[in-house]
This record gives structure tokens, sequence and C-alpha cells, in this order.
């Protein structure tokens, strides 16, 4: 799973749309969050839209090639976090979501 934060939920729309139809994940989910970060050396807090990006090992560097090429963030959070254990029928079908043409 990969979890990222965009800025408004019309963005997280946009991205969570495009992964899934280029197979890069299976399933989006995406949800209201507030955060709190320092930012050029100063304390920040803003509202954001936070996508769990439910994916493949094997997707992990194309997902993350996308986001650093579409976010609007200058560095966008990407963060691959192992799925280690889930029910059988459910992670293969992520596998095969994520699969074009059998590859």
């Amino acid at each position: 799973m990969v979890l990222t934060t965009c800025p408004n939920q019309q963005e997280a729309d946009t991205h969570a749309r495009a992964i899934i139809e280029k197979r890069l994940a299976a399933c989006v989910q995406s949800s209201p969050i507030h955060s709190y970060y320092r930012w050029d050396g100063e304390v920040q807090s803003d509202p954001e839209v936070l996508l769990r990006i439910k994916t493949t090992d094997e997707h992990y560097q194309a997902l993350e090639q996308y986001l650093k090429a579409e976010h609007s963030y200058d560095m966008p959070q990407v963060i691959q976090i192992p799925i280690e254990n889930g029910l059988t029928e459910y992670l293969e079908w992520l596998r095969d979501e994520t699969t074009v043409n059998g590859q």
C-alpha cells in the first residue's frame, strides 16, 4: 500500500482515477485529513486529502514516477507500507487488477 496526500479533493480524484486506469493500483481510497508539518523552517497546518493506494510491490516504481511527475506538490509524500497478510481472495484480486495482458 502506498500513501500520498493531495491539497484538495479534485486533485485526489484526478490521481485516483488515473492510477486505476493505468493499472498502477487495484483500489484507491480517499479521506479528508488535517496535516501539521514543518516546511521551510515553519510549522504549517493544512487540510489535505489522504490517498491509500492498494497496489503490488512490482508497481511501486511506476506509481512513484507517476506521482512525482503529476502531483502538484514540489515533494509529494510517497510512502510504501508493505502488506504482509490479508484475505487470500482480496490479495489475488489486487494482483489481477494490476495485471495487464497477463503481465
